[in-house]
């Protein structure tokens, strides 16, 4: 059987770790990766330091198939993503005439394309561009590591192209099962179908019901759509054999 690409997000800013931003980007990246067969399997939020950076990248490129990364690609001096990428991967970086030329398109040759601006030309030798319909400054591919915006709807956008550039495996196949019953009360035969069924992953969700009090929503996921179908069959049965035990409950 195939190896399941793997992937880690890295997001970049001090803004996000002081609470100011919220990360929406991981969410997303999530979903797209979950579209095409590669599994998420990390993210971290660092600050907006050069080590910090380096370390992350080194630490992430070397045990997944993919790193992304959001943040620190703009105009402004604490933007240092793109220069920290390249000295991880030990690759020169400068303003290269391709991504100058797609900020000149936008702002033209005159006092508009700033020195600020230019520095979202800095592209390491021999990255590939990753589009950026939205505001122009492109990301870039490295390697196996994605630098992108920071922005959500930019990095959104960039992510159009970016799922262009990687090779997915087999879908993840997924099912949702409303349950009355709190954990406290579907611990046990919970983990016996679990225990069952090792090629699916099953997890419980607490919820707060409408009436008060918390069920659950049980979530079955697995690329093996036969054992998934097994696994909800196991599940359904574990429900009817619990009917009658009480609702309430943490």
């Amino acid at each position: 059987m195939t190896e399941t690409p793997t992937a880690a997000m890295i997001v970049i800013g001090d803004e996000v770790l002081s609470g100011r931003t919220r990360d929406a980007n991981t969410q997303v990246l999530a979903k797209m990766l979950d579209e095409v067969g590669i599994d998420l399997r990390e993210a971290r939020a660092i600050r907006d330091g050069e080590a910090e950076i380096v370390e992350a990248v080194n630490a992430l490129r070397g045990c997944h198939t993919y790193v992304f990364t959001s943040g620190g690609i703009g105009p402004t001096h604490d933007d240092i993503t793109a220069e920290a990428v390249a000295k991880a991967m030990d690759t020169p970086i400068g303003i290269r005439d391709d991504a100058r030329a797609i900020l000149a398109a936008r702002y033209g040759e005159g006092p508009d394309l700033t020195d600020a601006r230019l520095r979202m030309a800095r592209i390491p030798d021999g990255a590939a561009l990753i589009d950026n319909p939205v505001s122009g400054a492109p990301g870039f591919r490295l390697g196996n590591v994605f630098v992108m915006a920071g922005v959500p709807q930019v990095f959104a956008a960039m992510l159009d192209h970016a799922r262009t550039m990687v090779e997915g495996g087999a879908r993840m196949h997924d099912l949702s099962i409303p349950c009355p019953y709190p954990e406290g009360v579907l611990g046990e035969p919970l983990g016996a179908v679990a225990a069952a069924h090792p090629s699916v992953s099953i997890g419980s969700y607490p919820r707060l019901k409408p009436g008060g009090g918390w069920g659950v929503t049980l979530v079955a996921r697995s690329r093996d759509a036969d054992a998934l179908g097994k696994a909800e069959a196991a599940l359904h049965t574990m429900l009817a054999e619990l009917e009658g035990a009480p609702t309430d409950g943490e």
